[in-house]
């Protein structure tokens, strides 16, 4: 069986100390021009790749973040991903992805496991039952920085990146009343999260300041929203507007109206806040306020970026939302 070369194989080959080849390898100022030349002839000819795990055992460094999200089938979620893997590739480092499965006894073993991994960093949209969250501080404490993105704590003091749940909830109520819009369903998240609180409390506040009637309804997730949507008087109320505050919502809301035959916007009005990709799959296109995952993924790791060079204190950063029109009202 043939067996991977080491640095301890390199240096007797040469006749060097382990600790000078490594040295050599690393370009180290200490080292003879023609040393360095001939450890990394050979080191090239042998094949030599560090060992990640025992680079990882001596820096407690891995190089390589963790991003933790409770699906892998949210398109916000992938957007995201896909600005941390970007950002993260240009900075040197890799990426790991996990998926909750919005349980939090996968949550905290995906956590104990990225401990062990000695991740450099971790990304997480918290499970909707999370309601503690001192592993997470635990682990700030030991030297693994925790950025909190979509689905964030309500706990203020650590990193948190958050879209602009209020203004998007404020601009898409102002365009309902804009609208001239009286009667309106609003169907939230699981009661117990931040984004919802906040979503659902300036929602509400503007609607009832014009004067419009708002039912509320709650759904944890796409399945029961298309349930709840079911049930909704929407035939028997005059002009009616269906108001989702997620893709995930507005998935199961959608196939509900188009499972009644509810003609848009002819019979029912529709109003998102989304990253974008859902409200494009229907015809006529829903109007959403936008909140994009890229755009998070950006500010998430620039966040995380400063806490490895050093940043002790704790920050809430919020993307603002844009209003995009569609056809559904």
């Amino acid at each position: 069986m043939k067996t991977n070369p080491t640095l301890k194989k390199i240096a007797e080959q040469l006749h060097l100390s382990i600790s000078t080849v490594s040295r050599a390898l690393k370009d180290h100022p200490d080292i003879a021009e023609l040393t360095k030349r001939k450890v990394n002839e050979l080191a090239e000819l042998v094949e030599y790749d560090p060992n990640p795990y025992a680079v990882n055992l001596r820096t407690h460094n891995s190089k390589e973040f963790a991003v933790i999200v409770p699906s892998l089938s949210n398109f916000f979620y992938q957007s995201f991903i896909a600005a941390i893997e970007e950002q993260a590739r240009r900075s040197g480092y890799s990426v790991m992805i996990f998926r909750s499965s919005d349980d939090p006894i996968i949550e905290l073993e995906l956590l104990k496991n990225c401990r062990h991994k000695r991740v450099s960093g971790i990304f997480i949209a918290i499970t909707s039952h999370t309601t503690d969250i001192q592993p997470f501080l635990k682990l700030d404490h030991q030297g693994i920085p925790v950025v909190f993105f979509d689905k964030v704590p309500a706990y203020e003091s650590c990193n948190r990146i958050c879209v602009g749940d209020d203004h998007a909830a404020k601009i898409a109520a102002q365009h309902i009343l804009a609208k001239g819009i009286n009667h309106v369903f609003g169907l939230f998240g699981d009661k117990g999260l931040s984004i919802t609180q906040m979503r659902l409390r300036r929602f509400q506040q503007v609607l009832t300041e014009g004067g419009a009637n708002l039912t509320l309804l709650h759904a944890h997730h796409t399945q029961q929203a298309m349930e709840q949507t079911l049930l909704l008087p929407i035939r028997d109320t005059p002009r009616p507007l269906l108001f989702c505050m997620s893709d995930e919502i507005l998935a199961g809301a959608m196939k509900a109206i188009q499972q009644m035959e509810i003609k848009v916007p002819d019979q029912c009005g529709i109003v998102s806040i989304s990253d974008g990709m859902i409200p494009k799959l229907y015809f006529p296109e829903v109007t959403y306020a936008e909140t994009s995952g890229l755009k998070l993924g950006k500010l998430a790791f620039d966040r995380m970026m400063r806490c490895i060079q050093g940043s002790s204190f704790a920050q809430t950063v919020v993307d603002e939302s844009v209003l995009v029109l569609g056809g559904s009202v």
